[in-house]
């Protein structure tokens, strides 16, 4: 009987670690958007660290997959002000990546400076980077 129970126990952790294991990057990204917009630096950093460990995964990667109601990560960051991460952002980005058109098809810099965003301190850090 005693033997059967540590079978069981032994079964159910493993079991129980690879569900935790086979977490999809969608479930470990789901709350970036509410990390930008709190402008928390710290959490998304962790938040990238822990994608490219888990799952080999740079930001360059998943940016173009992501929207936060409609608008990218940099741009989030610059809606709502959240300097601290909007700069971590833009200068974790490749330059090239930078220089791309957006699903709207305008750049980030362009989309800047048609929404009056040049004064912002993101924009003094895009701007260097480019």
């Amino acid at each position: 009987m005693l033997k059967n129970v540590a079978s069981i126990t032994l079964i159910s952790v493993a079991l129980g670690f690879s569900v935790t294991a086979s977490a999809s990057v969608e479930d470990e990204l789901q709350n970036i958007c509410t990390i930008v917009k709190a402008d928390d630096k710290g959490e998304l950093r962790k938040k990238m660290s822990s994608v490219e460990k888990n799952f080999s995964l740079k930001l360059q990667d998943y940016y173009t997959g992501i929207t936060c109601g409609g608008e990218s990560l940099i741009r989030t960051a610059f809606l709502n002000n959240a300097v601290e991460a909007g700069s971590l952002l833009v200068k974790k980005m490749p330059k090239s990546q930078l220089n791309a058109p957006e699903q709207d098809g305008k750049t980030i810099r362009a989309w800047v400076s048609e929404n009056n965003l040049m004064s912002s301190p993101i924009a003094e850090v895009l701007n260097s980077r480019i």
